[in-house]
């Protein structure tokens, strides 16, 4: 088949949950022997240069990207607070990207158009005019939800109710779209249960994210080493940024109090200035770093605070790959199936943190937090395998061409 992927965000580097998700699945169509194509939006918050793409990015057959200036803009946001269009979305509505949009569809007959987010729903029309493709949604999360989570845990009464607003716009945008999908690709089972409630009754597949065992490779010399904690992700998205802090602020005082040696080393990109300015007893902040999966291995204990979110965590399942013993909450485990204690550790208040670390370093004194770590490894590489996930979605697209003829 002759796929068409489009994006939001130009999805390199690999440094996001988002950019790893679309990488892995076009990769394996590719190698399942389908010609995948890229239309990315290259955007002023996550802009890369097309030309510095390094030669092993080579899994597409055109790769084209319109350049799009999705800035918060203060002015644009509080007329949005009148109408009734979300502002969340009208961040990512461009001319100049549907008129490229439609200049490959014209020249070039697609059999799938693969939306990466709701995000790019805006241009079904187009599609629908121009195409006859199967129109496909992969939901990466339930949108919506991510933003009630942080509406909800937000203290500041002003922000809370202007977050609340442009949430409610965002969810009936998101449940209004349903009905114009072919297909739906949803992360993980619970969000595609969610999809059905509000209202999806079209064909649909479970498409969690996928690992590629020849991508990760552990280096488990960490275990040998005193016990260090490490804390990787985009911090440039609310939810890491607000797990990131309340780690900070509410759980790492417990630790060090219990264990004053430890260290927390923190990489992510788009790090805020104040992170680099702070100042407490053990933390070390890296920023953006050339290589997640060697800054990863340089460490036992992966923590990844979550405490609002939708959909699947990469970089979980980027740690538990390497063979790190990842620390999570229950939220942040959402969408993978990994047993607590056997696969990973689940934690959800400050104190169930710091006893979980408190505990890590036991078993590390003791050698046996390896064991764990390479039982992570093991359970996400049969369980999340890149080729299968890709192999089941492309297989539906197959019976919904046939259904089309």
């Amino acid at each position: 088949m002759r796929i068409l992927q489009l994006c939001k965000k130009f999805p390199f580097p690999l440094k996001d949950g988002e950019s790893i998700a679309v990488t892995a699945l076009s990769r394996s169509m590719k190698a399942l022997g389908h010609e995948v194509h890229l239309l990315a939006m290259n955007t002023s918050k996550h802009y890369f240069p097309k030309e510095k793409l390094p030669k092993a990015f080579n899994h597409y057959a055109s790769i084209h990207d319109v350049k799009v200036d999705n800035r918060v803009k203060p002015l644009q946001a509080l007329w949005h607070l009148r109408g009734t269009a979300s502002y969340h979305i009208a961040r990512f509505c461009s001319s100049d990207f549907e008129k490229k949009l439609v200049k490959l569809l014209r020249q070039t007959e697609f059999d799938v158009i693969q939306l990466e987010t709701p995000y790019l729903s805006p241009y079904i029309p187009a599609i629908r005019k121009y195409s006859d493709a199967v129109v496909s949604m992969r939901a990466h999360n339930v949108e919506f939800e991510i933003w009630e989570r942080i509406s909800q845990n937000t203290a500041l009464w002003p922000k809370r109710w202007y977050l609340r607003h442009l949430t409610g716009r965002l969810r009936q945008y998101e449940i209004s779209q349903l009905k114009a999908y072919d297909h739906l690709a949803a992360i993980t089972r619970g969000d595609l249960e969610r999809f059905r409630e509000l209202g999806y009754e079209g064909s649909a597949t479970i498409t969690p994210i996928g690992v590629d065992s020849q991508s990760y490779q552990p280096d488990y010399s960490s275990f040998q080493k005193p016990l260090s904690l490490s804390f990787i992700g985009s911090l440039d998205w609310m939810p890491n940024l607000e797990g990131l802090q309340w780690f900070l602020d509410k759980v790492w005082p417990l630790v060090q109090a219990q264990q004053p040696g430890l260290t927390l080393h923190i990489a992510g990109r788009n790090t805020p200035k104040w992170l680099y300015r702070m100042n407490r007893p053990g933390i070390v902040v890296e920023g953006e770093v050339p290589s997640a999966s060697a800054f990863i291995n340089q460490h036992s204990l992966m923590v990844v605070p979550l405490l609002s979110g939708s959909g699947m965590r990469a970089k979980i399942l980027e740690g538990m790959a390497l063979g790190k013993a990842v620390l999570s909450t229950q939220m942040g485990m959402e969408g993978i199936s990994a047993e607590p204690g056997i696969h990973a550790l689940i934690a959800n208040s400050p104190e169930e943190f710091a006893r979980q670390i408190a505990e890590a370093s036991k078993l590390q004194e003791q050698k046996e937090l390896e064991t764990l770590g390479r039982e992570a490894r093991r359970f996400v590489l049969e369980q999340y395998d890149s080729m299968e996930v890709a192999r089941r979605l492309v297989q539906a697209y197959a019976e919904l061409s046939v259904e089309a003829l």
